[in-house]
């Protein structure tokens, strides 16, 4: 139902993970006895995750451990690890400059060209480790670069971007098509972000094998004061959700919903699944780890644009080990370690006993969710505050 903004103008509610719940079904089930893994193509993870191709996230070395962990992590083939021949120095860097300086040196420190012998270097570290190895590319760069990732022998192929659309227009130069590029192309694509259903829809029609759903909701990205775009993230997914299923009576061909960016907590992982993805992409959880190369610091991959920096430099510290923060166990109480253990359970409160069952639970508006109940943990700053 849409609300009259004014005379002209009218347009849809939309909520985020904070204004909704999951319901508790009929039933409960022993956390033992619940499925979270997730096939994607022709591979297989035992947990329904991709790590954000952010370098303050992913180096080939945090990409390894995810791989281990069960997840699939993705790796910025744009970023400081095909630049640089060894990357640390800056990273180091970057992790102490004042904030009023932050977004000018990190414009100059990506200024360098990237290196495409190093595209395949860093790949051949991550296969090398016998991980499924992903990695990214922004539309603009396709063109040049993809072929080396078939040559390094990548699993799977990210086209990621701010917004990415089906149908790019340009004066000035010839756009990339992607329907063209995935028919044409050896591995499993995934593509996004998007935030809409039609969007969703025609990403879908692309071939390719998964969509990114999240426009601006990452803890570091400033896209929606920037640009004052966005859709929050439980609208968003759900949008999506509704394009597979027409996607699906259309063709017979099952496309993921992966949700990318705004969960925090392993509450926050809980409701996308529940309001229709397959997985998620999660980038400063990870950036929070101890072996991850930002070293408390997080970026996103809009950061250091040249001319529209759409993202910032934020501290997420260090809230343990990779494996901490995915799989526990968790010594804190605020929900942001072991994030799918969290899921697990979720799931076997209410009752579900895989994915694509928990993706039928019963949600509701509860704009009072955060805060009923928790004067006292929010006096302290402590738990959910």
């Amino acid at each position: 139902m849409e609300i009259e903004i004014g005379i002209g103008k009218s347009g849809r509610q939309a909520f985020g993970f904070d204004d909704i719940a999951i319901v508790p079904s009929r039933r409960t089930r022993d956390p033992d006895d619940v499925d979270i893994s997730w096939q994607l193509d022709a591979f297989r993870f035992e947990l329904p995750m991709l790590g954000s191709a952010m370098d303050s996230a992913i180096s080939p070395a945090t990409a390894i451990e995810i791989g281990r962990l069960g997840g699939l992590g993705v790796l910025n083939l744009e970023g400081l690890w095909t630049r640089y021949e060894d990357p640390q120095p800056y990273f180091d860097e970057i992790a102490e400059l004042p904030p009023e300086k932050a977004t000018r040196r990190m414009q100059e420190i990506y200024s360098a060209p990237i290196k495409p012998e190093l595209i395949g270097r860093r790949i051949e570290e991550m296969r090398a480790a016998g991980i499924t190895t992903a990695a990214s590319l922004t539309p603009q760069r396709v063109r040049d670069y993809a072929h080396l990732t078939v040559e390094a022998g990548l699993d799977i192929l990210v086209v990621q971007g701010t917004v990415v659309s089906a149908e790019h227009v340009s004066s000035r130069e010839e756009p990339l098509d992607l329907h063209e590029f995935i028919a044409s192309f050896e591995l499993p694509v995934i593509v996004g972000g998007c935030a809409s259903y039609s969007t969703a829809l025609h990403l879908m029609r692309t071939g390719a094998v998964g969509i990114l759903v999240g426009v601006g909701p990452g803890a570091a990205c400033t896209t929606r004061g920037v640009l004052g775009i966005g859709v929050p993230q439980a609208t968003a997914i759900a949008d999506a959700a509704g394009a597979r299923i027409r996607y699906l009576d259309e063709t017979g061909r099952y496309v993921h919903v992966i949700a990318d960016g705004g969960m925090r907590r392993g509450g926050d992982i809980a409701k996308a699944i529940a309001c229709g993805a397959d997985a998620v992409m999660i980038g400063s959880p990870l950036a929070g780890a101890a072996e991850a190369p930002g070293k408390g610091s997080h970026w996103g991959m809009a950061t250091f644009h040249p001319t529209l920096p759409r993202g910032t430099r934020v501290q997420v510290g260090t809230l343990g080990t990779l494996e901490e923060i995915l799989v526990g166990p968790a010594h804190e109480n605020d929900g942001r370690r072991n994030l799918f253990g969290a899921l697990r359970v979720s799931m076997a409160t209410t009752g579900y006993k895989d994915l694509k069952e928990f993706q039928k639970a019963e949600v509701m508006i509860a704009p009072s969710l955060q805060t009923e109940g928790k004067a006292l943990q929010q006096a302290q700053r402590v738990g959910m505050a």
